[in-house]
């Protein structure tokens, strides 16, 4: 997982974006994208989660950096940059991203969902149901109202097959992940979950596989070095 702030990759904290600063990591003493997209590559990972801030609060897109990190390191990317329309789509799909995520907390129109699927496919269109306290983030009043586990079987009735459970309030933070309502969410939906927001430990990541969970946004505890790739590879979580 990675979070593009001014065009550098920073520490995630909780959602509050104005505390965000420039990454320090066991894994590499750079905070330039390329560097740790590298970093993240020579680790053995072959995906990469990148939440580009910048263009999610309105800036402009790093989208000549996304290019170039899919080019030089060749991991599949999955981008959530602000994406709320077909033109913005498919300029992300166009700097050799692999998927887009289509995002609640900038999401305008939820139409956009299905059409986003219909153009691009299942398998290019993810939605992160961004969360706080177990409340969706969203401009969409009637979203916002939503129990999580109903607009999720809402969002798979329109054709989703991917989804990413994002409990900002967790991120960074290192307390866990709530494992109960994520069983809970996860009993009615029948397609890949990814998960992110507080993990823990290694522990918890052979928990989070237990539980049928498809893949874990992986940042903070990677980075501060509370899980390890060698714990990674000796739990057989690499896939």
């Amino acid at each position: 997982m990675l979070d593009i702030l001014n065009g550098r990759v920073v520490r995630a904290l909780r959602g509050r974006r104005k505390e965000y600063r420039p990454l320090t990591s066991v894994l590499c003493s750079s905070s330039t994208p390329l560097d740790v997209a590298i970093a993240f590559k020579k680790c053995g990972f072959t995906e990469l989660y990148i939440a580009d801030l910048d263009a999610i609060t309105g800036k402009r897109a790093n989208l000549s950096t996304l290019k170039r990190v899919a080019s030089i390191t060749g991991l599949e990317l999955m981008v959530d940059a602000g994406i709320s329309s077909q033109e913005m789509a498919e300029r992300v799909m166009n700097s050799q991203v692999s998927k887009i995520i289509v995002g609640t907390e900038t999401l305008l129109n939820l139409g956009f969902v299905k059409e986003a699927i219909r153009i691009f496919g299942k398998d290019c269109v993810i939605v992160s149901l961004d969360l706080v306290e177990k409340k969706i983030l969203s401009r969409i009043e009637s979203i916002k109202a939503k129990n999580p586990t109903v607009f999720s079987t809402e969002l798979q009735e329109m054709g989703l097959t991917q989804i990413i459970i994002l409990d900002l309030a967790r991120v960074g933070g290192g307390e866990g992940v709530d494992l109960l309502f994520l069983e809970e969410l996860m009993q009615n939906l029948n397609m890949d979950i990814f998960v992110g927001g507080g993990v823990r430990d290694i522990n918890e990541l052979q928990e989070l596989r237990d539980i049928g969970v498809s893949g874990v946004l992986l940042a903070s505890a990677l980075h501060s070095g509370k899980i390890s790739i060698e714990e990674i590879e000796e739990a057989g979580l690499f896939h």
